[in-house]
């Protein structure tokens, strides 16, 4: 949901970027399906 939960050290944000990153790489978000769909115009 990209809520902050934590303060990084200048100094340690290239690390926490890449760990961050590397644990992203292969999030599946399922999403919920669609109840109704684009109505004819």
């Amino acid at each position: 949901r990209g809520l902050v939960d934590d303060v990084i050290d200048p100094a340690e944000t290239r690390e926490v970027l890449i760990a961050s990153l590397a644990m992203l790489r292969n999030k599946h978000a399922d999403l919920p399906s669609r109840k109704h769909g684009n109505p004819p115009q």
